[in-house]
Order: C-alpha cells, then sequence, then structure tokens
C-alpha cells in the first residue's frame, strides 16, 4: 500500500499503474474536512466556549477553529509526494505535470476568489436575490469540475463545462459588491480554496523539481519558515510584494505544506524499512522542537492564525504532525481504518464536500427555515454543528454514488 522509498531521481513508468491510497492521509484529510465545516458552522450558535471560535485580529492568541485551515495545508503537502510519484510512475513527463500542478493551481484560485466575492456581494446593486451567488457559483464549479462518466456523451460533458465557465464569466461581469455597490470582482484576500492554491502551488513544484531530494525538502522548509520570519519583521521590501501573491511571500502558507511534504518522505522512508518506533520517536520528537520554535518566536510576533505568524506556524505543525502519528497508528499499523469509514468520503472527495455547506445555507435562507433557539445554543448548538457536518458527508457519499464527483 506504501509506494516505495524516494530515491534522488524520477522513477520509472510502470505500465497498468493504478495508483493507491494512504488511509492515514486520507483519514486525518477527512477529519479535517468534517471539523472544517463544523467549525465554520459556529457562526449560527450561540453561548459557545471562546476557546472554539477563531481569535479576532491583533489578539495574541488561537482558538480550536484556528489549527484547521494550516491542518490541511500540511495535508496538502502530505499527499504531493504520492500524487507526484503517482503521475511520473504512469509515465507523465515533467511538462505534463508542471501543466497539471497550473491548471489544479488555476482551477483553485479561480473557485477561491468567486467565494470570497461572496461575502461582500450587494444583491440590490446586482439585481439578483444575495443568498443565489454561493449555490450558483459552486454550482458552476461541479458543471466545469466533474469527473464525468464514460456513459455521458463528451459533447454534452463539453457543453456542461462550457456553460459553467459562461455562467461564472457574467457573474464575475456584473458583480457589484460593497454597501454602495460600487465594489467590482477583485481577488480580495484569495479566499480559503485560493490560500491553497498558492500554497499547493510552491509545495507541488519544489517536491517535483526536488527530485526526492531530503536536503533540498528540508532547505526548501527552512526557507519558507525563515521568509515567514523575515515578513513579519517588516524586512520584505515593498517593490517584490507587488510582483509576488502575499500567500506566498509571507512563506506562513508555503512552510505548513512544505512541513507537510517532508514529513511524507520521512513517513515513506521508514514505513518501507518497517521502523515505525524510529519513525514515531522522529515524528514526536519534531513535534516537541515545533512546540519549541514556536514559544521562542511568540515574543517577537505573537501567536495568530490572521496575522499568519510564525509561532503559528509551528505550533499547528506540531499538532497536525501528532494527530498524523496517532492516525497512522490506529489506521495503518492497528488496521482500524473501518472505524472512520463513514466520513471516507470527506476524505476522497474533499472538494465537494466542502461545497455542500453553500447549498445548504442557501436551502435555509430562501425557505425560512429556523431551528429551535435551544438547538442552536450552548452544548446542544454544537451538537447540531457536528450532525451538520457529518449530513455534508453523507450527501457527498451519495453524489458520489450517482456519480458525481470532482477532480481537479
Amino acid at each position: 500500500m506504501i509506494s516505495s522509498v524516494p530515491e534522488n531521481k524520477l522513477e520509472n513508468p510502470m505500465p497498468g499503474f493504478t495508483p493507491q491510497r494512504i488511509s492515514s492521509i486520507d483519514i486525518l484529510r477527512a477529519i479535517t474536512m468534517v471539523l472544517m465545516i463544523f467549525v465554520n458552522d459556529f457562526w449560527s450558535l450561540t453561548d459557545i466556549p471562546e476557546g472554539l471560535k477563531h481569535v479576532k485580529r491583533g489578539v495574541d492568541g488561537i482558538g480550536f477553529s484556528d489549527v484547521i485551515f494550516p491542518a490541511f495545508l500540511f495535508i496538502v503537502g502530505l499527499s504531493l509526494p504520492y500524487a507526484i510519484d503517482n503521475r511520473i510512475k504512469k509515465g507523465d513527463s515533467t511538462v505534463g505535470i508542471v501543466q497539471h500542478i497550473l491548471f489544479r493551481t488555476i482551477a483553485l484560485l479561480v473557485m477561491g476568489v468567486f467565494l470570497v466575492n461572496g461575502e461582500t456581494v450587494n444583491a440590490a446593486a446586482m439585481g439578483i436575490p444575495g443568498w443565489l451567488w454561493y449555490p450558483l457559483s459552486c454550482f458552476c464549479f461541479i458543471l466545469i469540475w466533474n469527473t464525468y462518466s464514460v456513459k455521458v456523451n463528451k459533447g454534452l460533458e463539453n457543453i456542461l463545462k462550457i456553460s459553467g465557465i459562461i455562467t461564472l464569466t457574467i457573474l464575475a461581469y456584473y458583480y457589484r459588491g460593497g454597501e454602495n455597490g460600487d465594489v467590482r470582482f477583485a481577488s480580495q484576500w484569495w479566499g480559503i480554496l485560493g490560500l491553497i492554491g498558492w500554497a499547493y502551488l510552491v509545495g507541488a513544484l519544489v517536491t517535483l523539481f526536488s527530485r526526492n531530494n531530503f536536503y533540498a525538502l528540508l532547505s526548501a522548509w527552512i526557507f519558507f519558515c525563515a521568509l515567514s520570519m523575515v515578513n513579519k519583521a517588516g524586512l520584505i521590501p515593498g517593490t517584490i510584494s507587488a510582483y509576488i501573491p502575499g500567500a506566498i511571500l509571507g512563506g506562513t502558507l508555503p512552510g505548513l505544506t512544505m512541513g507537510g511534504v517532508l514529513t511524507s518522505y520521512v513517513f515513506r522512508h521508514y514505513v518501507k524499512i518497517n521502523e515505525r518506533w524510529k519513525l514515531t520517536m522522529i515524528f514526536l520528537i519534531s513535534s516537541l522542537v515545533l512546540i519549541g520554535l514556536s514559544i521562542i518566536t511568540r515574543p517577537y510576533w505573537g501567536l495568530a492564525k490572521l496575522g499568519a505568524t510564525p509561532a503559528w506556524l509551528f505550533l499547528c505543525s506540531a499538532f497536525t504532525l501528532m494527530t498524523f502519528t496517532l492516525i497512522y497508528w490506529v489506521a495503518d499499523v492497528w488496521k482500524k481504518s473501518k472505524w472512520f469509514d463513514i466520513i471516507k468520503p470527506a476524505g476522497t472527495d474533499t472538494l465537494l464536500c466542502y461545497l455542500i455547506p453553500y447549498f445548504a445555507y442557501a436551502i435555509v435562507r430562501v425557505t425560512g427555515l429556523k431551528l429551535p433557539d435551544l438547538l442552536l445554543t450552548g452544548g446542544l448548538g454544537l451538537f447540531k454543528s457536528f450532525c451538520f457536518a457529518l449530513l455534508c458527508v453523507l450527501i457527498t457519499r451519495s453524489l458520489n454514488r450517482i456519480g458525481l464527483k470532482l477532480k481537479i
């Protein structure tokens, strides 16, 4: 199930190669997505512990909600060596893989920008109901990036994809946002998916061109961690920031992803030689070192998600690494991966699962559906949000079964 240990060169293509998935990575991704939907639903609740919420900008500290997004970036890195090696084994050229990386990046940026513009849409200025922006955008994403069955006529598939592209183009052209309706469609801060896209771009290109060289990967991780500190120290000239996206130049987001890539390299090596205890000790010691780095850097730039500080990078990397280690033992060593079958679609079709809440909230808005206050308060409210997250996973499973599955 685990790929062979990567060497400092590209592997030869393997005819008939079938890519395999790593249970612990899929499970970690699934858990993270469930938790992301869970915490994103907190806006509907009242009287819940402050420690579960996002910490406000400018405050030194993080809540539970602040560790979910960085975990996802780390997981993107965990998956990259496997994904790229799978493409190499299938016989894809370096140019072909770069093209694939660029297409995926563009897809994430496009989706991220459309979703972030929905936060400031002015319905009156656009002349459409405000609730319509999100489900219409997400429906177009599905039309464009659905993996259509071979039974679907190719001509029909192209029509559906082109229809999605045209609709998004029209939405972007007629977009009006802001209180006065004078804000036009723009990248803004790129949205969650857009930020993931930039981090993915950097991590994927570094992984590809490092040729599985451990020291190259380690150097890249150190570079982006250092860049995070240099950025927070205000030492990056403004002229550079005009040409490089802040999500990359800030260093923190690529640092999280490269941490995942580095972890994946070490993981594959020690799994192959069956040194699970040594692997566990390395991961635990690395986690302690990361926590130490977080403690050391916190007095200088604080600990904050919204500030994307180095301390946040190190601490969240440690949390995710420890969680991954635990899941590895449960799923891959003790063979208990079936415990997580109920949330499996959140790990294998994560993008579709992420989009489901946008449809759900639109339905609630247009129908006027409202739950009793008792179910929106405190512990019962948290239970409601968790059930909602699981419902989104079950809907994703049902959609997968009828042939709806997103792939970028």
